[in-house]
């Protein structure tokens, strides 16, 4: 049985720790055994995750990121988030994390879109 609070917060402070400047610590504290990785811009395993993380904050230090909605069913975790780029550029972006029985994530999926200036049907992408 999966602890849905939990694995929602476990994502959350996973997604910030390593997006902020630490996939090492994000790793460490909460990924289990393995990581899949379906991004088709990073390779599998923990370290391909650690140094694209670390790529990206050597490469774009101001980055920001907003957690807007957490789901959880089953041991699956969906993250709905805005992040902010330099020049401004904002993107939407959802990703998903399987977890393991013990509460670690072992599985991820993401997907982004920058955010248009304006919309056919006027609301927001959130």
């Amino acid at each position: 049985m999966h602890d849905l609070e939990l694995n929602k917060k476990n994502a959350i402070a996973f997604y910030r720790t390593a997006y902020l400047g630490d996939p090492s610590k994000a790793v460490k504290e909460f990924v289990g055994a393995e990581y899949i990785q379906h991004n088709p811009l990073v390779a599998d395993g923990k370290q391909a995750f650690i140094d694209y993380f670390e790529e990206m904050s050597r490469d774009y230090p101001t980055k920001s990121i907003e957690f807007v909605r957490a789901v959880a069913e089953g041991d699956l975790v969906a993250l709905h988030t805005c992040q902010t780029w330099p020049d401004n550029k904002q993107y939407v972006t959802m990703d998903f994390f399987r977890f393991d029985n013990n509460g670690k994530i072992i599985e991820h999926w993401d997907s982004m879109q920058e955010i248009p200036s304006e919309t056919k049907n006027g609301n927001p992408m959130y």
